[in-house]
C-alpha cells in the first residue's frame, strides 16, 4: 500500500497538472477570437448562435457559479449581475438571461469581458494554490468539468464565428491562412462486424460526461460499416438525381421542413454558374468534391442514406466499430478547420475529427444513468428529448477533448455544426 508520503505526491501531481490545464484552455479559447474584429464580438445571427462575447463571458461563469463562489473563502463576484446575464440554462441556480437576446448586450464591453476572465483565472489560481484537502477532490473534479465544458465552447464559437460571418455579403474570412485540403479520397468500402453482445459506454477511468455512463451491454446483430464518411461529390449526387425534390427519401418532419425553409443543399453551399462554392472559415472556395460532405441536419443525413440504400449507423454500432482505434484525426489543432479528405489506407478512416457524424439513435438516457447533483445534473440530463446522437468529434474539436464513448447531441434540424455521415447496413 503507498505510504500518506506518495499519495500526497500523486495528489500535487495531479492538482499541477491541473493547473496548466486550466491555463492552457483558458488560453486556447481566447487564441481563438484573436482573428476577430471587435465588431464580430456582439453579433446573434440566429437564435442558437451566441456572440463570441458571451462565450467568454459565460465559461467564465460558470468556473465563478461552480466553484470559486461555493469553494473560495471571500470570494467576491467581479460584478454580481453577471450571474444572470451569463447563465446559460441552469434553472436550479437562477434564472438565465433569454438566449434569443444575447446579441443586444452591447454592455459589458469586449474590454470588460476580458478583464472579468482575468479576474475570475486570478482567483481560481489562488483557490488551486491554496486548495484545502478536505474539499480537494470535489473541486478538482469541477474543474476537469469546467475545462472539458470550456472545450465544448472553443467547437462552439468556430461554429458561431462561421454562422456569423457567413450573414455578411462581403464574404469575410475567420482566418485566410488556414490550411488547405486537396488529397484524392480513398474509394469507399464496407467493413462488417459480428452478431454479439458487446459493452459501450464509460468504464469509469479518466474523464466523462454522465451522459457517457455507465458502461453496459447492448446485443447487435451483424452490420456494415462505411470505410469513410459520404463525400461532397456523392452527396452533390444525390441533389442531381433529385435528393431534394422526392418525398419517398425523406422522414415526414423533415420533408415538412425542407419545404418550408426551402433547402436545396448543405448550409454554406453557394451556386457559382454550373458550379457550386463553399464558404468556409478562410472565406469562400470552390467545392472540395473529396472532402466529406459537412453542415448536414439528421434529416438530409438520413434521406441520403435511404437514396444510397444503407442507412445511418446507430450509437452503439459506432462505438463498437470504434473501440480500440487510435484517436487520431483532423481535429482543430490540424488548422484546416474544414473537413479534409484522407489519404488511402487499411481499416476505417476518419472516425474521429473531420465531421460529426449522425447516427440513426435518439440522445437518450443509458441504462441505470445518474445525473450529477445539484445544479450540474442540468448538464446532460435535461436534454434527453428530441435530439439525435453523433460521434467522432471534428474538424473544430480539440484533440484532447474526444473519447470513443463521447455523445454529441443536436436536434434534427440543426445544421450549422460541423456534421456529416458515414453509411451503415444490415449484414
Amino acid at each position: 500500500m503507498p505510504n500518506r508520503a506518495s499519495r500526497n505526491d500523486t495528489s500535487l501531481a495531479k492538482l499541477d497538472h491541473l493547473r496548466q490545464r486550466y491555463h492552457r484552455v483558458r488560453h486556447a479559447t481566447e487564441r481563438l477570437c484573436e482573428p476577430l474584429e471587435r465588431e464580430d464580438y456582439v453579433i446573434q445571427s440566429m437564435p442558437d448562435v451566441s456572440p463570441p462575447k458571451w462565450h467568454l463571458a459565460h465559461v467564465t461563469w460558470f468556473f465563478e457559479a461552480f466553484i470559486l463562489t461555493p469553494f473560495l473563502r471571500g470570494y467576491r463576484p467581479l460584478d454580481a449581475r453577471y450571474d444572470h446575464l451569463f447563465n446559460s440554462y441552469y434553472q436550479t441556480h437562477g434564472t438565465p438571461f433569454e438566449r434569443s437576446r444575447r446579441g443586444l448586450l452591447s454592455r459589458p464591453t469586449v474590454v470588460e469581458v476580458y478583464a472579468y476572465r482575468s479576474y475570475v483565472d486570478l482567483a481560481m489560481e489562488q483557490l488551486l494554490t491554496h486548495l484545502d484537502g478536505n474539499i480537494a477532490d470535489e473541486v478538482l473534479q469541477r474543474v476537469e468539468l469546467g475545462l472539458e465544458h470550456e472545450q465544448q465552447h472553443q467547437e462552439l464559437l468556430l461554429m458561431d464565428i462561421k454562422h456569423i460571418l457567413a450573414q455578411n455579403p462581403l464574404r469575410p474570412a475567420y482566418r485566410p491562412d488556414l490550411k488547405p485540403g486537396g488529397t484524392q479520397a480513398a474509394a469507399l468500402r464496407w467493413h462488417t462486424f459480428p452478431a454479439g453482445m458487446r459493452h459501450i459506454g464509460h468504464s469509469g477511468e479518466g474523464f466523462a460526461f454522465d451522459c457517457e455512463r455507465p458502461q453496459h451491454r447492448v446485443f447487435v446483430d451483424a452490420f456494415q460499416l462505411a470505410s469513410r464518411p459520404v463525400t461532397n461529390g456523392e452527396y452533390l449526387d444525390f441533389m442531381r438525381d433529385g435528393g431534394y425534390r422526392s418525398s419517398t427519401l425523406w422522414l415526414a418532419d423533415g420533408w415538412d421542413h425542407i419545404r418550408r425553409a426551402n433547402w436545396q443543399s448543405p448550409l454554406y453551399w453557394e451556386r457559382d454558374g454550373d458550379d457550386w462554392l463553399e464558404l468556409t472559415l478562410a472565406g469562400p472556395h470552390e467545392l472540395d468534391l473529396e472532402a466529406p460532405v459537412c453542415h448536414l441536419s439528421y434529416f438530409e443525413a438520413d434521406a441520403f442514406a435511404s437514396w444510397a440504400q444503407a442507412r445511418l449507423p446507430r450509437e452503439e454500432e459506432w462505438e463498437i466499430a470504434a473501440q480500440g482505434l487510435p484517436l487520431r484525426g483532423n481535429f482543430v489543432e490540424s488548422d484546416h478547420l474544414q473537413p479534409v479528405a484522407a489519404s488511402a489506407g487499411e481499416g476505417l478512416q476518419q472516425l474521429y475529427g473531420d465531421v460529426w457524424e449522425w447516427t440513426a439513435s435518439a440522445f437518450r438516457p443509458y441504462p441505470r444513468f445518474q445525473p450529477l447533483a445539484g445544479s450540474l445534473g442540468e448538464y446532460n440530463g435535461k436534454f434527453m428529448s428530441g435530439q439525435m446522437v453523433l460521434r467522432g468529434g471534428s474538424c473544430a474539436t480539440p484533440e484532447d477533448h474526444i473519447r470513443p464513448t463521447y455523445r454529441n447531441f443536436f436536434y434534427p434540424t440543426m445544421r450549422w455544426q460541423f456534421s456529416g455521415l458515414r453509411l451503415a447496413k444490415e449484414l
